[in-house]
């Protein structure tokens, strides 16, 4: 069921939303268990390559990291003229595409269903009064297409609230549906089709504070939003951030021992 707006009061979208831009970044859990993630998997691979390719894994370890950071540096913005979500400029510049709202131009939330048991809510926008992202994208055949491929691979349809089931895989442009995958941008956003015109984008649900940004974004747009959570549970990011500590801590007590006879380079061999 989608969540459409009633008519907008600019008298209570200033009194919802401070004239200076509230920053709502991905909240500290996950992008540090993603982070942790990371440095689990990659860390040792210097030390188990080949002795020719060490060089080039270390350069490669603190240039995968940035771009780690960088991906977790998503960062959504509040003030009274309207919604912004991207990346800071240290990042932007090679990262995917933000995208921004005005608050009446936000006609509704839709709701879609992903793989893995959760719900991706979608923005819709008005056909007019839209900011101009590009045009919509378009198929091998030509036909143009409103459906858009969200990270979890559930894919939305056109932006007059029409939905389709979740994809059967994860991950960016991935996922199983009515429609092509891969049709979205990448960055979030559908392309327009039905509904007048307007485009659909991937409400942010990973971020700090999002209890706050609800109710301010709920404010400011007149949209209710008492259905809409996190995409997963906190414990999950919780005992994925625990596994990737324990791997760690592994990994470091298997390097430091290494005098001991704990570790065994890959060019020594077990014999």
């Amino acid at each position: 069921m989608t969540a459409d707006r009633p008519s907008l009061n600019p008298q209570t979208v200033s009194a919802a939303m401070p004239s200076a831009p509230r920053c709502y970044p991905m909240a500290a859990l996950i992008r540090l268990t993603l982070i942790s993630l990371y440095l689990a998997l990659v860390l040792p691979l210097p030390l188990l390559a080949p002795g020719a390719l060490r060089p080039w894994m270390a350069l490669a370890v603190p240039a995968g990291l940035v771009l780690v950071l960088a991906i977790t540096s998503e960062r959504v913005e509040l003030d009274d003229q309207g919604l912004r979500v991207g990346h800071p400029p240290w990042c932007s510049w090679c990262l995917r595409r933000g995208w921004s709202l005005r608050w009446e131009a936000i006609s509704g939330l839709t709701p879609v269903a992903t793989s893995q048991g959760g719900r991706v809510f979608y923005v819709r926008s008005q056909g007019r009064g839209a900011p101009n992202l590009g045009s919509p994208p378009t198929r091998a055949d030509g036909q143009t297409t409103a459906n858009a491929v969200d990270g979890d691979g559930a894919v939305i349809g056109d932006a007059g609230g029409a939905s389709v089931g979740a994809g059967s895989g994860t991950g960016s442009d991935s996922g199983s549906s009515t429609g092509a995958p891969g049709d979205g941008d990448g960055d979030g956003r559908s392309g327009g089709g039905g509904g007048g015109g307007g485009r659909s984008y991937l409400l942010p649900q990973r971020i700090a504070g999002f209890d706050d940004f609800l109710s301010r974004f709920s404010a400011a747009s007149g949209i209710d939003t008492r259905s809409v959570g996190r995409i997963t549970p906190p414990w999950t990011y919780q005992l994925l951030a625990l596994l990737s500590g324990l791997l760690l801590i592994a990994e470091i007590g298997m390097v430091s021992f290494g005098p001991f006879g704990l570790w065994v380079s890959p060019n020594q061999g077990l014999g």
